[in-house]
């Protein structure tokens, strides 16, 4: 019997045109009056997770930035936190500025109204695209290097997808044990994401810390996602579901692909196939 179903928002729950389909509003709604669990597991920010499902009108958990900072929606508590150290984000920084690379800093700063840190100075089209959703949660620094006390949730970079590769292949051989990183190419805002995170930041993880705080095990989960950041979370749930729009890698891992795509509420659809809700 399954008990927590964590669900991706961005390819999943959400359609293309970032709204929650309403055949998936109502399985939601469903799903939490009949006692499942839902978490809401997503690279996006706490803030911006909480915006986006309101309509669903439910008490959930959101698992967000990755897994790096995971709260409960009814008040903003934190459950879980998974922070940069500050002298492991500057090897990072010192690394990407050889490359000429960018990123913007997804940080833990909900109760100050702060979610974005970025380099004045360095501002490209891609970082437009990314704040112009941040609205006025944004902070600006003159140099990331000369950050002292910070709760970095994340490093992320926009762009051409070989220099992403580059800089991920660096990450992962030089420092294997301090960082964790994504490379997404199942995104909008350019040709690939690359994300370097705490070493146990990650949706799977975080989303197993949660699970046995509530006495959940791991075959009572159902995971559903579509990029390359739920892999792991869909590959180690008691029942992993990629999206028919996944990414190719996802749908190696899961046990089932979805009939219909995010555009069509495929989640709602498989869904109550699996939980017998029809």
């Amino acid at each position: 019997m399954y008990k927590l179903i964590a669900i991706d928002l961005d390819g999943t729950l959400l359609d293309d045109k970032k709204n929650i389909p309403e055949e998936n509003i109502k399985l939601m709604r469903e799903l939490i009056d009949r006692e499942y669990e839902i978490v809401i597991a997503t690279g996006r920010r706490y803030w911006e997770a909480k915006n986006i499902i309101k309509d669903i009108n439910r008490p959930m958990v959101i698992l967000a930035n990755n897994g790096n900072i995971v709260r409960d929606l009814k008040d903003d508590k934190i459950l879980i936190k998974k922070y940069l150290d500050i002298e492991d984000f500057k090897k990072v920084i010192e690394e990407s500025r050889k490359r000429g690379l960018c990123p913007l800093l997804l940080v833990d700063e909900y109760e100050k109204g702060i979610d974005v840190v970025v380099e004045a100075g360095n501002i490209n089209e891609y970082h437009d695209v990314y704040l112009s959703r941040a609205q006025d949660r944004c902070k600006k620094v003159e140099d990331y290097l000369e950050m002292e006390d910070a709760n970095i949730l994340s490093i992320v970079y926009f762009g051409d997808k070989k220099d992403m590769e580059g800089l991920y292949d660096y990450i992962n051989e030089r420092y294997p044990k301090i960082f964790k990183a994504h490379l997404m190419e199942n995104i909008r805002v350019a040709e690939a994401l690359l994300e370097i995170m705490n070493p146990l930041g990650d949706k799977w993880l975080s989303l197993l810390d949660y699970a046995r705080e509530r006495g959940i095990e791991r075959k009572e989960i159902i995971a559903v996602g579509d990029d390359n950041n739920d892999i792991e979370m869909i590959k180690n749930a008691g029942l992993g579901i990629a999206m028919k729009n996944a990414s190719p890698m996802v749908k190696e891992v899961a046990d089932i692909i979805t009939e219909k795509d995010n555009n069509e509420a495929g989640l709602a659809f498989e869904l109550r196939k699996i939980l017998k809700l029809l």
